[in-house]
């Protein structure tokens, strides 16, 4: 028998394998997508985006109105630089029950102050809790009222936004001024913004090595996590190429549009002046592909498309068909409703200290993917 001796043996180093990995799964940031309303390398000006929590306020809107009555209690709660999943714990441990029996819509930015609301079943305590006595640093209860179901997942009208960036720079009260009205008439991308790939992309690079084989992934919120990461690039990747190929206001051959505000589609073969008119006046939006099994239901000119870019992360694609998540089509348009822009002191020259921003978006919907196109930040 024939031994290899060690110096003939080839033996990667870490650094090489992951040279090896992002050739196979490369990680596209959201830094490297197109803008809709600036050229390449970002809008004008720059900011400063959560000096302290205060500069980042969401209030959550359900989308139904509580009943008043029913076994589970409703809490409404305010919490500052406090993570929602770790307040739900809190929560399950004040009233002793599992933390999967605490209810909420969705998740919260952490570093900012936060209104949502939370759901527990009293049914399966013995004794409704004094909620006076629930006392954490940065936590307030402002509402309580009860409903006959758990609150699910989801079940958000939309979250309203009050931002404050300080230290302005590079840009004036005009500029900012055009950008908002800009956007008030055709919207942004509806990119997934960098919170959706974890700190430093981890999730993207955690996917490429589960679907490469040489990680595994146990936890099921763990891989439904990497999972909408490696699908949520995907769909980022198609809808920027679209952007530089085609600009941010020409509709494609071959669309596939969604009625505002519902998730219901159709198909648009060829481009006609009827729906030209539509997409102008914000009543259908153009859609982009959430890759899964199944064929893409795009065609022609769209269909090329977003095939190419397909074949492009073709590793990535792949393993999303693998795990069975299944084709779906996303709004390629994100409109905030009630935009508005504060100056807050004198904005004739090209720096300001303050300026604020309100705005409210639907559930799914990213925040930062409006301020992109604004202002850059950090």
């Amino acid at each position: 028998m024939h031994l290899l001796s060690p110096k003939n043996i080839l033996v990667k180093t870490v650094d090489e394998i992951e040279l090896d990995l992002s050739e196979l799964y490369p990680i596209i940031k959201v830094e490297e997508l197109v803008y809709a309303h600036s050229v390449q390398g970002g809008p004008r000006g720059y900011a400063k985006f959560k000096t302290n929590a205060s500069d980042f306020i969401v209030r959550e809107t359900l989308s139904f109105e509580p009943d008043g009555e029913g076994t589970h209690v409703y809490l409404y709660i305010e919490k500052t630089n406090t993570n929602t999943e770790w307040l739900a714990r809190q929560l399950a441990r004040f009233v002793g029950v599992e933390a999967r029996e605490i209810g909420y819509a969705g998740l919260k930015d952490r570093n900012a102050v936060t209104s949502q609301w939370f759901s527990i079943n009293l049914e399966i305590i013995d004794e409704e809790p004094d909620w006076n006595e629930f006392q954490l640093d940065g936590v307030k209860i402002l509402t309580k009222t009860l409903h006959r179901k758990k609150l699910k997942r989801g079940a958000i009208k939309y979250n309203t936004f009050e931002i404050v960036l300080r230290d302005i720079k590079d840009t004036t009260k005009e500029s900012l001024t055009r950008t908002i009205n800009k956007i008030q008439l055709s919207g942004v991308p509806n990119y997934f913004a960098q919170q959706r790939f974890g700190h430093d992309y981890n999730n993207l690079t955690r996917g490429a090595r589960w679907f490469n084989g040489s990680q595994k992934i146990k936890k099921r919120a763990d891989k439904s996590m990497v999972l909408s990461a490696a699908r949520s690039m995907v769909f980022n990747q198609m809808l920027s190429q679209r952007i530089q190929k085609n600009g941010w206001e020409q509709l494609i051959d071959g669309e596939i549009m969604m009625l505002s505000g519902t998730h219901s589609i159709f198909s648009v073969p060829e481009i006609n002046d009827e729906i030209t008119k539509r997409f102008q006046q914000g009543d259908i939006h153009p859609t982009t592909a959430l890759w899964g099994r199944g064929q893409l239901t795009s065609e022609n000119q769209l269909l090329l498309l977003e095939q190419n870019v397909a074949d492009a992360l073709s590793n990535w694609c792949h393993g999303l068909e693998k795990q069975g998540l299944i084709q779906e089509r996303r709004s390629s348009r994100l409109f905030p409703e009630n935009l508005s822009i504060i100056f807050e002191d004198d904005s004739s020259k090209q720096s300001m200290q303050k300026i604020s921003l309100a705005f409210s978006l639907p559930t799914g919907t990213y925040a930062t993917a409006v301020l992109r196109e604004i202002i850059q930040f950090n």
